[in-house]
């Protein structure tokens, strides 16, 4: 429990909250105490000021502090509406005997009325003025020792302290309620995550786990999702694969197996025509082998790419050239359109085998006698070259699957002509490391075209391979 990122995320927001509770509680405490003192001392200093208007008029009426030394309780009457009569006081009594907070002094700081005899240190002294100058001095209680010394006060006081840290306490109380339960509803994705990840290593590439808000766990999530999905197709593609290289390699095996056999029972001479049968068989496992192995390369990134700047339209011309006999024999037009002057940067040897590979497909799967014809030239900054063919085409809803592995339009058919099946995916690698896109489409001829762009002239970034795709059937 205590390794558990729920945990960890639960002390870490207690912890925070407790802090914060902690901190505004001081903040409280100090904020009451000095407003309360001040509230305190602006009280008192607003009655000291009334009690000493009220006092400046009777002197000035009576021309003197005589009226103090008259019959009746004048003092008492008039402390009485600032009422600073408090029971409980320790002060001196006054005439009536009731214990004073205030004691009156007159100008030479003789004793009039109120307490007597306490230490100077404890009073303040408010002036009493009359005409701008002072007639008296009204001594009180400072406002600290008026807190401390105030029973009232003082249990106000302790109340507000103790509902303060009760406060205090509820608020962490409620922080860590709070935070567990926020620990366990923001760890739910994660936790839902980690599941669905563990099924995911064990194999079910069929989990998907719900994306539940647009957030980083539901950012998390699609990605999660796409890694499912991915994985599942490459699962998908690589039993497609075993199951078509086993399909590839049974059908020359069988062949060469039922060849040898006829020789060996003596039901066919070893003549020229059974040696050229073999011949052909073993040639086209050769060409799988080598073509599986190229694409295994290319998966893993480890073809070996040369770069340098090189004449892309002298490379085509040398390629036309060396299958131009082949077509004129197989009934086959070759024409071409190549703008001189080309420039490209790239691994020669490779791009020798890509037009090897785009010449050999149109010529194996056109019919004769039909039209190949090759385009390079420069578009948009950038450079395109084109392999388009006659009839036969491809439905369109197929042009996308001739990028898959071993995929053919009609099987029996590529069987027939030799192809591996393997030979656009090779070329779709070469294309893709050298920074450009190949696709398939419609020929202006009646068959298929091959297009391919470079995006300019310049130096091309070495791009990572794609997965490949697969020959056409003619």
């Amino acid at each position: 429990m205590r390794s558990s990122i729920t945990f960890k995320l639960f002390l870490a927001i207690l912890a925070t909250c407790i802090v914060v509770a902690l901190a505004m509680g001081m903040a409280v405490r100090y904020s009451f105490d000095s407003g309360f003192g001040d509230y305190v001392r602006e009280r008192e200093t607003q009655r000291l000021d009334n009690l000493a208007q009220t006092l400046a008029a009777d002197y000035v009426e009576a021309g003197g502090w005589g009226f103090l030394a008259e019959g009746g309780d004048r003092w008492g009457r008039s402390l009485r509406p600032w009422r600073f009569i408090r029971p409980g006081d320790h002060g001196g009594p006054d005439h009536s005997g009731r214990p004073m907070r205030v004691t009156l002094l007159d100008a030479e700081g003789n004793w009039l009325a109120g307490p007597r005899g306490r230490p100077a240190e404890d009073l303040t002294r408010h002036p009493i003025l009359v005409e701008g100058r002072p007639v008296g001095w009204l001594l009180s209680p400072s406002f600290m020792s008026m807190l401390v010394n105030d029973e009232i006060d003082h249990r106000f006081q302790t109340r507000q302290l103790r509902a303060t840290w009760v406060i205090v306490g509820l608020s962490v109380l409620l922080a860590a309620l709070v935070s567990l339960l926020l620990a366990r509803l923001l760890l739910v994705p994660v936790r839902r995550i980690a599941q669905a990840t563990r099924r995911l290593a064990d194999g079910d590439f069929d989990t998907r786990v719900r994306v539940g808000s647009p957030d980083e766990l539901g950012r998390l999530a699609r990605d999660f999702n796409r890694l499912a999905h991915s994985l599942a197709r490459n699962a998908r593609l690589r039993r497609e694969l075993m199951a078509d290289i086993s399909h590839e390699l049974r059908t020359p095996l069988a062949v060469l197996r039922g060849e040898i056999e006829i020789l060996q029972d003596g039901l066919r001479a070893p003549d020229e025509a059974a040696l050229a049968s073999l011949a052909h068989e073993i040639g086209r496992l050769s060409r799988l082998v080598d073509d599986l192995r190229e694409l295994s390369l290319a998966d893993a990134g480890a073809l070996d790419y040369h770069m340098r700047p090189l004449d892309l339209s002298a490379l085509a011309a040398r390629a036309l050239d060396a299958v131009r006999d082949r077509y004129a024999r197989a009934g086959m037009a070759l024409g071409q359109d190549i703008e001189p002057g080309l420039q490209l940067s790239g691994d020669e040897r490779r791009l020798e085998q890509l037009l090897a590979n785009l010449l050999e497909n149109s010529l194996c799967y056109t019919d004769s006698p039909g039209r190949v014809r090759l385009r390079a030239n420069r578009c948009d900054g950038g450079i395109v070259l084109e392999i388009a063919d006659s009839a036969p085409a491809v439905a369109p809803d197929q042009l996308p699957k001739l990028f898959d592995r071993l995929y053919r339009v009609e099987s029996s058919r590529s069987r027939l002509h030799g192809g591996s099946g393997l030979g656009l995916a090779i070329c779709r690698s070469i294309v893709h490391a050298h920074g450009g896109r190949i696709s398939a489409a419609p020929s202006d001829l009646g068959g298929l075209s091959i297009r391919i762009e470079w995006p300019s002239t310049d130096h091309p970034t070495m791009a990572a391979p794609d997965g490949p795709a697969g020959m056409r059937e003619g």
